[in-house]
Parts: structure tokens; sequence; C-alpha cells
């Protein structure tokens, strides 16, 4: 008779686990990550394409503003992403100080540093690491939606994630992975310059910058040129580590 001990039997398990989380994955072949770049860079060219894919952007941007929130001590209230890839984080907390400056600096900024750090992990070989983080700020994102639209948007992209990170090939997760961290990079350089394009026309009177602006009596073009630096150092920083050069 074979006696079983079921912590035993569990163990290896949670190791594998462990392993395949935290270990690292098989570098790729220089075609698939400049085919990725690629792609990346087609999602966020063409306007109709580019429509789609800001949601992505816009996650990463309202989270970026409810993360820098809690670590601020501010509290909170909720998220609402939109189906005109607008977005509102709403905390609360006081009106003005460092706290609130982080918070609204941290939308614009949020994509590109986002990039900036999953190239870095793709660079240390932590592919299949990048996709459960990935999928775990998504999740505790979801709690703070407030609206159907939003929910369903972070809902499919988390699945996405959790579903290639647990389903597929290592060539597959590297695939997803980095055309993920590209289009943060690349994605992440657009919206500045659209917000410019809308203010120098006479629109978005109560963007982030304007709002900066009123925060810290600094002119809204110094903070537009901080959106831009972030992004484009990210891009050519993290462009860098991808491409191995």
């Amino acid at each position: 008779m074979i006696s079983t001990d079921s912590s035993t039997l569990a163990t290896p398990s949670i190791t594998d686990l462990w392993d395949r989380v935290f270990g690292t994955q098989p570098v790729p072949e220089d075609w698939l990550v400049i085919v990725t770049a690629a792609v990346a860079l087609v999602a966020v060219g063409p306007r109709p394409l580019w429509r789609l894919s800001r949601n992505a952007v816009t996650i990463a941007h309202e989270g970026g503003h409810g993360l820098v929130a809690l670590l601020t001590g501010r509290k909170l209230d909720g998220i609402r992403l939109h189906s005109d890839t607008s977005g509102l984080t709403v905390s609360r907390g006081r009106p003005t100080g460092i706290g609130m400056i982080l918070t609204a600096a941290a939308g614009y900024t949020a994509p590109s540093l986002l990039g900036l750090g999953g190239a870095w992990l793709l660079t240390a070989h932590h592919i299949t690491l990048l996709l459960w983080l990935a999928t775990a700020l998504l999740l505790v994102m979801l709690v703070m939606i407030r609206n159907a639209y939003g929910a369903l948007t972070v809902i499919v992209t988390g699945a996405a994630f959790l579903l290639i990170s647990w389903l597929t090939s290592p060539t597959v997760q590297a695939a997803f992975a980095y055309a993920a961290v590209w289009f943060l990079l690349l994605g992440g350089v657009r919206p500045a310059f659209e917000l410019q394009a809308k203010r120098r026309h006479g629109g978005a009177p109560d963007s982030d910058a304007d709002q900066l602006a009123r925060l810290t009596h600094v002119p809204p073009a110094m903070w537009l040129f901080l959106f831009h630096a972030v992004s484009l150092c990210s891009l050519i920083g993290g462009g860098t580590w991808l491409l191995g050069l």
C-alpha cells in the first residue's frame, strides 16, 4: 500500500506555478521583436484603428491617475471609461498640494512609463511575469470602475492577458507581451500631441495640463512639454532595450 500526503502533492504545483511566473523565458528572435513593433505602430497610426486601440491607452491613463491618487493618500471614488476613448477618475482629498499635482500629472505619463517598465521586464526575460502583473493591475482597476462600458473594456483586456499567459506557447506569449509594450511606448506619444492640437484650437479647457497650471501657476505649455519629454524619452529608452541596442 502506498501512502500519499496531500501537502506533498500540493508542493510541486505551487513550485511549478512560482517558477512559471517568476522564472525567465527564452529570448525571442529578433524578427519577432521587429514585427511586433511594426504591428504596434500600425495600431497607433491610422485614425480608424487608433479610435479602437486608444481605449487601451485610456485604461493606462486613468489607471495612472487612480494609482497615484492612492499612493499619495487620496481616496479614490471611482473610474469611468467612455466609448469615445475619454475617461474620468474621481478622487477625494486636499484640492491642492503635491498629492493632487502628482495625481493630475500621472495620466499622460502613465502609458509611457508602464511601457518603459514593461520593456525592462522583457529585457530581463520575465515575459510571463509581465503578463501576470498586467492582469493583476487590471483586476485591481476593475474594482474601481463605475460604468458598464469601462467594466467591459477592462474585463476583455484582462482576460486577453490572462488567457495568453496561461494557455499559449512561449512564442505566442512573447509576441503578445512585446506587442503590448511597444504599443504602450508608441501609443503614449500620440495623446500629448492630440491635446496640444486641441488646445491650439481652443479645445480641452479643463485638460490635465490646464488643471496642473491652476494648481502650480506653471503655464500649461510647460506641462505639455513634460508630457512630451516623458513619452519620447520612454520610447527611446524602452525601444533601445527591446531592440537590444
